[in-house]
């Protein structure tokens, strides 16, 4: 029988779970769309809510649902081969690639930037880089309490220190809100879905889900319905606090835009927006607190991927991974943070289709029997979506024509596919290839 948990104990889990979540780009990202959505705010922030919490809290759901150890399990429902790449790349996403070097590279910018002369900046990004990769690479070695302790108490810190930020931005806003910028102007909640995307959350909840369901089997709760209603509840708790500090960090940047105009990305907004409400002094306070909490994040995501690779491939240490991933983290964050999001956007492209509907795949499974079938089929016509997607995406980034071959194929998505336009091309395949599929896996069973 369950242990019955009081709201402390979900609410203990819950700041847990805010705290895996939140990270460098939680930060960054609703104050460069405040910035950009302007009037267009509100429709913006519902768009990136959904893909910001709404599918991290699917995500993690997903996991207790489906009763897996872990994301290569889940997907090898799909393919073992399937599950070995899947896995490696949104590990690889979420470390070394961009989510790592995106710790520093925010760190940097919010903390230490706001203090060097303009001159220096690519000097001053290359010091701190080296200290604080270095720090994440001797911690990473030699766990010790002091990374626990300081997650444990910086979390509810930050949370305490954004909401009395928030507070004085809704009291005493900068001014007014602008006009909308780009994108934001006609497609405004489409643009905020896919910015969403950025925060990289929904494909970190198909590995951190896991560890909320040990949390939630350490208290004493083991059957499949209490750990869903648990992680349900703690999940709750960490959305509403995420979907808060989304909606203020967003309403911030689109009030900053009349004083500090608009900046290349979210990192120097709040930096700016922190020393006109507390001076210095909350200028420095925000830059301790940031880079802390960006070390501790860093420290777990170097953990976690050279702990995934080492039973990938037991032939290479752990301590070999924590030391390559470090220095070829250290290396991407040198090319700054506006290149890193650049470039980051079209892997996410890629990769959030296939994690979407692996998710609700997951959710569906047992009305299909858990078919191989189904699995295969629906992820393999996503997969010819999203892959269009993400190569769009980068010829787009790196400011270039799309090739002649992919602009047959765009052209093709745009007349075919309902929603193409708005980065959802991949919806009603999925509907429709599920539907088939499953009604099939259920007769020839």
């Amino acid at each position: 029988m369950d242990n019955k948990l009081s709201f402390s104990s979900y609410l203990v889990i819950g700041i847990m779970l805010f705290a895996l979540f939140f990270g460098a780009g939680n930060l960054i990202f609703p104050a460069s769309l405040g910035q950009n959505a302007g009037t267009s705010l509100w429709v913006a922030i519902i768009g990136f809510l959904i893909t910001g919490i709404g599918l991290p809290f699917l995500g993690t759901l997903a996991m207790g649902f489906s009763g897996s150890k872990n994301l290569q399990e889940l997907s090898s429902r799909v393919h073992p081969i399937f599950a070995i790449v899947f896995t490696s790349l949104l590990y690889l996403t979420i470390g070394p690639f961009f989510a790592l070097p995106r710790t520093g590279a925010v760190s940097y910018e919010i903390g230490i930037m706001p203090f060097v002369n303009s001159e220096y900046t690519q000097i001053g990004l290359f010091v701190f880089t080296v200290i604080f990769f270095g720090l994440t690479l001797w911690l990473s070695l030699n766990p010790s309490k002091i990374v626990d302790n300081v997650g444990k108490y910086l979390s509810p810190g930050i949370l305490i220190g954004l909401l009395i930020l928030l507070v004085f931005v809704i009291f005493k806003p900068m001014g007014d809100f602008s006009a909308p910028q780009g994108s934001y102007v006609d497609n405004a909640f489409m643009t905020g879905f896919t910015e969403g995307y950025n925060t990289m959350d929904a494909l970190a909840s198909l590995v951190f889900g896991i560890i909320v369901i040990n949390a939630v089997r350490a208290m004493g709760v083991t059957s499949k319905k209490g750990i869903l209603a648990a992680t349900a509840k703690s999940g709750a708790i960490a959305i509403f606090f995420l979907g808060i500090i989304y909606a203020g960090i967003g309403y911030l940047g689109a009030t900053s835009v009349d004083m500090f105009g608009i900046m290349d990305t979210g990192g120097p907004v709040l930096s700016a927006a922190s020393e006109h409400y507390f001076g210095s002094f909350g200028a420095i306070l925000l830059a301790i607190v940031i880079i802390l909490a960006c070390l501790t994040t860093s420290i777990g995501l170097t953990t976690a991927c050279a702990e995934y690779f080492h039973t990938l491939i037991p032939a290479v240490s752990y301590k070999v991974f924590v030391i390559v991933f470090s220095v070829f983290t250290c290396v991407i964050a040198n090319f700054g943070l506006a290149n890193i999001i650049t470039y980051s956007v079209p892997v996410l492209m890629l990769l959030y289709p296939l994690a979407i509907v692996l998710i609700l795949l997951a959710f569906l499974s047992p009305l299909f029997y858990h078919s191989r079938l189904v699995y295969v089929v629906v992820m393999f016509f996503t997969f010819l979506i999203s892959i269009v997607d993400g190569l769009k995406a980068l010829c787009e980034s790196l400011e270039i024509e799309y090739f002649g071959w992919l602009q047959s194929i765009i052209n093709l998505y745009d007349n075919i596919l309902p929603f193409y336009g708005v980065g959802l091309g991949w919806v009603i395949p999925f509907i429709v290839i599920t539907v088939i599929t499953s009604l099939i896996a259920r007769v020839i069973r």
